[in-house]
């Protein structure tokens, strides 16, 4: 299983390296989310500090939407997709292997975010500040897992452009509020963000399991 994940997961580098298509999308749209919410509010001290979970999750949210349908979009381009559901791997392979890619474009995405959202927002670490790298990927996991299989639920619909955020958002809902109090929570040191990273935890492996068992459905459904 892990040679077709790997095989599968260095074909989409591959081609992401060559258009730098979802890289490039996420990336202006999380900084235009980011400069129109330090123009709307004044991002100084302890408010910068207060709102900033809540921009940098919603930025990165709306910013994968386009991303994640465009991760399956290439597939259908040359019967590609159907190529894949005729070959004798499983389809939980090829599900990992794109909740990956998607991953990691999303986390290049956040690092090079990082240095601007740092300097408009003023921002100074009242908490734990390695805690960050425990709560930024596993809420970028929650969502590009459930982005990924819902995209690919989606696909075969005129409006899937439309439909992923519709499916997408309410289910993200308690992931991203765990991701924002936790955020919050370490940037002002005010409170212990331990039972939003566990809530997080549990969600990523209940919501990487069901997808993972049921993606064989997805992927031959007609």
């Amino acid at each position: 299983m892990m040679s077709v994940v790997w095989t599968h997961l260095k074909k989409d580098l591959r081609i992401e390296w060559r258009s730098k298509e979802a890289i490039n999308s996420m990336l202006f749209f999380a900084l235009l989310v980011v400069v129109l919410f330090s123009l709307a509010f004044d991002p100084r001290g302890s408010f910068a500090r207060e709102i900033a979970g809540g921009v940098l999750s919603v930025a990165t949210l709306f910013a994968s939407a386009s991303a994640l349908n465009q991760a399956w979009a290439r597939e259908i381009r040359h019967q590609v997709l159907d190529a894949q559901r005729m070959a004798p791997a499983s389809g939980a392979a090829l599900f990992l292997a794109k909740a990956l890619a998607n991953f990691l474009f999303v986390e290049i995405v956040q690092l090079l975010l990082a240095p601007v959202f740092l300097v408009m927002y003023n921002l100074r670490v009242e908490g734990e500040a390695w805690k960050l790298l425990l709560v930024l990927p596993l809420g970028t996991w929650a969502l590009v897992a459930n982005g990924t299989f819902f995209a690919a639920l989606s696909i075969r619909s005129r409006n899937r452009e439309m439909l992923l955020p519709l499916i997408l958002f309410p289910i993200f809902i308690p992931a991203l509020l765990a991701m924002v109090l936790s955020i919050t929570a370490i940037l002002t040191g005010e409170s212990d963000p331990g039972l939003w990273i566990k809530l997080l935890f549990g969600y990523d492996i209940i919501f990487t399991t069901v997808c993972l068992l049921l993606f064989d459905v997805v992927l031959h459904a007609e």
